[in-house]
């Protein structure tokens, strides 16, 4: 009771001297003072006198600026002294309820509300979490240094991602520009986790984005010149699976996977890239073979039953690049030779010979009765009469030489008989 009462003495006397502070303009004497109460009520672990006395200082009358920024900079300190998580949550509540609306303690209010999410992520509640994060735009937060920022932004994306609110994550992952990863994070002590970078175009099966993201990571000089870091990044299975999958269609990224560096661990797969951009047919069955060890052995690649899909998808994409082969070499082939090249049944070949028609990938027509797939190009009327019209002309001019060369063949023969 007596240190009760000698505590609520002191924060009087204390109180005192910061309202003349106050009102006279001392900022130093008033940071002083509001410091200073703070300070004993956290040595006398009163929390709630604690809470109490941030807002009735920063409630008075012509308050500075100055103290109530000290006051919440101050009281931060205290946040992870805390004897529980209610007396924490409280704490980070009425510095939240202090600083909100205030611009000169804009940065503290984000540090804020970043622990009470880190706090409501672990206890389970991943919505309020994120609602709680998307509160703060600190894009627009001019003092805060940019790499801060960044980590921010990326732990909202992180949190969207964990929510999955898909759409509300690509929002949020525009406002950040891959250029900002190439800056040097040592000296703001943040560091960025990029453990999730792929996660929101996995969602979606978008291979070539998981490649490009992790083209981009392996690309960032602090990776790059680190091997540990490089290796925890895991660019050989991050990037080639996903590249694979689409290389039909992107040679650019394939040349950059051929000349990414000396490290070896990067060229394993070569082979599997060599056969899919030659214009060769892929047997699918001895392929498979090859490299089923090393899709089992990625599981955490693209998130649980991905790697299924994955696998799926790389079997899709070797049948459509072999039926683009044939359709190079053949302008008619049977559907039984066909599907034999595929390594497919009959049923199975003309189901993906129609995805592609329907896809626009190939121009293609089955004669079911005949058992025939001809690959040549439907020409309209106009392409019809030009093709007549340059045949006609090519032959005319073989006539007009044909012609000539007799004509010219006559006259030396006469003149050589008048000789």
């Amino acid at each position: 009771m007596g240190s009760s009462a000698n505590l609520e003495a002191a924060i009087e006397r204390l109180q005192n001297a910061e309202k003349q502070s106050r009102l006279a303009g001392e900022v130093a004497a008033t940071r002083q003072a509001v410091t200073e109460i703070l300070e004993l009520c956290f040595q006398a672990k009163d929390w709630k006198s604690l809470n109490d006395q941030i807002l009735i200082l920063s409630k008075k009358r012509g308050q500075l600026k100055q103290a109530v920024t000290a006051m919440v900079q101050q009281a931060m300190q205290y946040i992870d002294q805390t004897p529980d998580i209610e007396t924490r949550i409280e704490l980070i509540k009425t510095l939240n309820n202090v600083s909100a609306g205030k611009i000169f303690v804009e940065i503290e209010r984000a540090r804020l509300i970043k622990k009470l999410a880190k706090i409501k992520e672990e206890q389970g509640l991943i919505a309020e979490a994120a609602d709680l994060m998307q509160e703060v735009a600190v894009e627009t937060f001019g003092a805060m240094a940019k790499t801060e920022k960044i980590a921010f932004i990326l732990e909202q994306v992180r949190l969207c991602l964990d929510r999955q609110d898909y759409v509300r994550a690509q929002i949020l992952s525009r406002k950040i520009s891959p250029r900002v990863f190439n800056v040097d994070t040592s000296k703001d002590g943040v560091t960025f986790v990029f453990s999730d970078i792929s996660r929101y175009y996995s969602h979606n099966n978008e291979y070539l984005e998981i490649c490009r993201c992790y083209k981009s990571i392996y690309e960032i000089p602090a990776v790059k010149e680190d091997p540990a870091q490089w290796t925890q990044v895991t660019v050989r299975l991050h990037l080639v699976t996903p590249l694979i999958l689409v290389l039909i269609l992107q040679t650019v990224l394939m040349d950059w996977f051929y000349n990414a560096g000396p490290e070896e661990n990067l060229l394993v797969p070569g082979t599997l890239l060599k056969q899919l951009v030659t214009m060769e047919v892929v047997t699918w069955t001895s392929l498979w073979d090859s490299y089923k060890e090393e899709f089992d052995s990625e599981k955490n690649l693209l998130g649980g039953s991905l790697v299924d899909k994955a696998a799926e998808d790389l079997r899709q994409r070797v049948i459509e690049h072999n039926i683009l082969v044939v359709s190079k070499y053949y302008s008619r082939i049977t559907v039984k030779r066909l599907a034999e090249l595929l390594c497919l049944s009959v049923p199975e070949t003309e189901k993906h010979l129609s995805e592609m028609v329907v896809s626009k990938a190939l121009i293609a027509k089955i004669d079911r009765p005949m058992g025939v797939v001809s690959f040549q190009v439907a020409k309209d009327s106009n392409d019809i009469l030009n093709s007549w019209s340059s045949n006609l002309e090519k032959l005319l001019d073989l006539v007009e030489k044909s012609c000539h060369q007799i004509h010219k063949e006559t006259m030396v023969h006469k003149a050589a008989l008048k000789v």
